[in-house]
């Protein structure tokens, strides 16, 4: 009786999100600021004292500080699936900042999508249990 010959890449699981696995979504964080605008004060204070530990935190994630001279602070995230997500970051405090960025971290990058009126839950397979209906009990519901 002859085997089969199993070959390296058939032995190969393919990643994907579930319950045993969690791909982060978000490969690059760009911070861009200005060195003279005061709006930028609180993204220079983030970037000098707490950025170096939110990159080690998340070591998947590429972060890029880009200075933009006469420009408003941003963060930029750039996601997996192609898309990018920028939040501006002038009205924030440190704690602000820092928080916006985990926010993209965070974040899938898929588009957001308004729920259609009339539908709240969107499935693709029907109820396990199908519609409940107050006919099939043993005593039939009364108001």
């Amino acid at each position: 009786m002859a085997t089969k010959q199993i070959l390296r890449a058939q032995l190969r699981s393919y990643p994907a999100n579930g319950h045993s696995a969690y791909l982060p979504q978000a490969r690059k964080i760009v911070l861009e600021f200005c060195q003279n605008l005061p709006s930028s004060t609180n993204t220079r204070t983030f970037i000098s004292n707490d950025l170096q530990r939110v990159a080690w935190q998340n070591p998947h994630v590429e972060f890029v500080v880009k200075q933009r001279n006469g420009h408003e602070p941003i963060a930029r995230g750039f996601y997996v699936n192609g898309r990018d997500k920028v939040i501006p970051l002038q009205e924030f405090e440190v704690n602000g900042v820092e928080k916006k960025v985990q926010l993209l971290l965070d974040s899938s990058g898929a588009k957001i999508k308004q729920l259609k009126r009339g539908r709240i839950v969107e499935s693709t397979t029907e109820a396990a249990r199908g519609i409940w209906s107050g006919l099939h009990v043993d005593t039939p519901f009364k108001i």
